[in-house]
């Protein structure tokens, strides 16, 4: 299985990875506007080579010197992102091709006013998160509260040592807003499938040692969610295509496709999203199974999509 899985996988690398089924409804959970200065027209053109009918634009906060944005190194979520007014204007340009988020720097003063302003406007969530604070510390519980008010989900980055830190405390969030849900994504979040992950280590190669955090998440708390995008995800799910083929029959209702990839090419191997979008072809061939990952999952977590 190891064998065939990684042809069929070596070979949409060097094609262009439509979708294998015409009718197939592909929601991608996790984009940017100005990602690394990627021009909009280029973006939306690169959406739609992927296959993908209707995609999440996640913005970034206030272009703010503070700690929680190490001094300004981290703003754009480092990766010169527009804010959530951009976000908004390209949704509103192609509403049937994009939803938004909000997002503010949590430890400001007025980041719930701000929050709040454009959830009000039409926000459909809150993220991506990521921001140099503790996971459970009160600037970013403040933020799970307006989640919890408003009844939207919070998409957050998880890298040890740089932004959400303290993963292994997250369960106390889990457990202390049960009706908030909570998107992870990233280095930390996709390392710790294993087991045996060394904390350090935000790329881990080699087999997967079942049962890490991430994989208890999931499974224990109906209210933690995965975000399969970017080179992280694609990472851990290649890996190990063993561990990976399990990890998704497990986790199907769970998983939710989103791609994260700053390329202009929408397919082969310059495109991780592309990657991803094959990826979950072949792990899961069963249509049902697969169309939870591609778009009824996130339906499940995202009012309005």
């Amino acid at each position: 299985m190891k064998r065939r899985t990684l042809i069929k996988l070596s070979a949409c690398a060097l094609s262009p990875c439509v979708n294998a089924e015409e009718n197939e409804y592909i929601i991608d959970i996790h984009q940017h506007v100005n990602f690394h200065g990627r021009r909009n027209p280029d973006f939306v053109a690169h959406q739609a080579a992927m296959g993908v009918s209707k995609t999440v634009l996640l913005p970034s906060g206030a272009q703010l010197s503070t700690e929680s944005t190490h001094l300004g190194r981290s703003n754009g979520l480092a990766a010169r992102i527009f804010g959530t007014g951009a976000a908004k204007r390209l949704t509103d340009q192609y509403p049937d091709k994009f939803v938004f988020f909000c997002n503010e720097i949590p430890d400001l003063d007025n980041a719930d006013r701000e929050l709040e302003k454009w959830l009000k406007a039409g926000a459909k969530g809150i993220g991506e998160l990521k921001f140099n604070l503790e996971c459970d510390s009160k600037p970013m519980q403040r933020v799970y509260e307006i989640a919890k008010e408003f009844e939207v989900p919070v998409l957050l980055h998880f890298q040890h040592g740089k932004y959400n830190k303290g993963f292994e405390r997250f369960h106390k969030m889990l457990e202390k807003y049960p009706t908030v849900n909570f998107i992870g994504h990233a280095q930390t979040f996709w390392g710790n499938i294993d087991a045996k992950h060394e904390q350090s280590v935000l790329y881990p190669k080699g087999p997967v040692t079942p049962g890490g955090l991430t994989d208890r998440f999931l499974s224990d708390y109906g209210n933690m969610w995965g975000d399969l995008s970017a080179g992280s995800g694609l990472n851990s799910m290649t890996r190990d295509l063993d561990h990976a083929a399990g990890f998704f029959d497990r986790h199907q209702n769970k998983l939710c496709l989103g791609t994260d990839c700053k390329d202009t090419v929408g397919s082969t191997d310059k495109c991780s999203g592309s990657q991803m979008i094959a990826v979950v072809r072949e792990m899961l061939p069963d249509a049902a199974a697969r169309k939870k990952v591609y778009a009824d999952n996130a339906k499940k977590i995202i009012k309005g999509l």
